[in-house]
């Protein structure tokens, strides 16, 4: 664990960090600066990463929220994203491939009072971390996900991970992949979670707003974020970050707004005839067909065909909020179910390592 702060003790108070700081009126908000987040040690990624990008949206960000220091946990695993908690002047643990969902679980269900946050890749996420991802998804535990993409593994200097596409020519697969990609997002709409975004680590203002709105939701927010390796897989989103090409093929989520895009609203989103989702030319269209982007529907299978666009033309990408619903947490209810049982019935040690059932080994 690192930090410069002092430790709490282990209660369990009902209040989430981000309610605590809005009914307190955000007092601690003046106190903190970005520069306080920031730690004396060396940030080491490659110069220009991506992820340098990030940090520092992250480090200007989260003072907004007026949460103190000691209030927040950053969690990673294994990665070039996963030292991210080297550099937050916060709480945090460097943990194990793919376990950084896990022991974030943990930590948020036993201490509901932190803001928790977990920093890892695609291929921490997705390949060795990818049952851990998907039951944190599932029970809604009250925790920020931020999954930096960029389709290749670069700390171990640049094998194909579960986002490359296919053909990708790597050091693991030099005749080109065969595997077929995740989509992060359909993934995790799958697994029914209810805050998924996406941002891309270059849109400062885009990143900072899926950020904002992750951060100030109760129950699990995964962002994906892309992120540019440069060294490994240079130049892997350039027509969603070149100015020349990026209003063509990028769809701008923003809830109640419709889904029209490209050059002068030149393209636009419509259902097809299956019930499904297509792009097709707004001109070409009654305006009343234009979808309107609804955030808040509670059944995902909207915002699961939202994020299969790309199936159409792997060059449409939605970015922004793609769900946001509310339904219990999981240590909200884990907590009400403890309440429950010490109130039915004391704890008693002893029965409890006993237990009902016995056995007798005889030689």
């Amino acid at each position: 664990m690192t930090t410069t702060d002092h430790v709490h003790d282990l209660g369990m108070p009902a209040a989430d960090p981000i309610s605590a700081a809005i009914a307190a009126g955000g007092d601690k908000q003046t106190e903190l600066k970005a520069k306080d987040l920031k730690t004396d040690q060396e940030v080491r990624w490659c110069p220009g990463c991506g992820d340098y990008v990030i940090l520092n949206a992250v480090q200007s960000f989260l003072p907004s929220l007026g949460i103190a220091r000691e209030d927040m946990v950053i969690v990673s695993g294994i990665g070039c994203s996963s030292r991210f908690p080297y550099y937050m002047n916060t709480y945090g643990m460097h943990s194990i491939h793919g376990r950084a969902p896990a022991i974030a679980t943990g930590l948020a269900a036993a201490r509901p009072d932190l803001s928790v946050w977990v920093v890892t890749g695609d291929g921490d996420a997705l390949s060795i971390g990818g049952n851990h991802l998907i039951h944190t998804l599932r029970r809604n535990v009250n925790l920020t996900i931020l999954l930096f993409n960029n389709r290749i593994y670069g700390l171990t200097k640049g094998q194909y991970s579960p986002t490359s596409e296919v053909g990708k020519v790597t050091k693991s697969t030099p005749m080109g992949s065969l595997d077929h990609p995740f989509n992060p997002v359909s993934l995790a709409l799958g697994a029914d979670a209810t805050f998924v975004g996406r941002a891309m680590d270059s849109d400062r203002k885009g990143l900072t707003e899926v950020l904002r709105q992750a951060a100030e939701h109760e129950g699990t927010a995964l962002v994906e974020i892309y992120q540019n390796c440069n060294i490994f897989n240079d130049g892997a989103f350039d027509l969603l970050k070149d100015p020349a090409t990026a209003a063509q093929w990028t769809i701008p989520l923003v809830h109640g707004e419709p889904l029209v895009f490209g050059p002068d609203g030149a393209s636009c989103v419509v259902r097809d005839e299956y019930g499904g989702l297509r792009v097709a030319e707004t001109n070409q269209v009654d305006p009343a067909e234009v979808v309107v982007h609804d955030a808040h529907r509670t059944d995902p299978s909207y915002a699961f065909a939202l994020s299969r666009l790309s199936s159409q033309d792997l060059r449409y990408t939605a970015m922004g909020v793609f769900r946001a619903v509310q339904k219990p947490t999981y240590d909200r209810m884990m907590a009400e179910q403890l309440d429950d049982a010490r109130a039915q019935q004391p704890a008693d040690l002893d029965a409890l390592l006993a237990g009902s059932d016995t056995w007798v080994v005889e030689a």
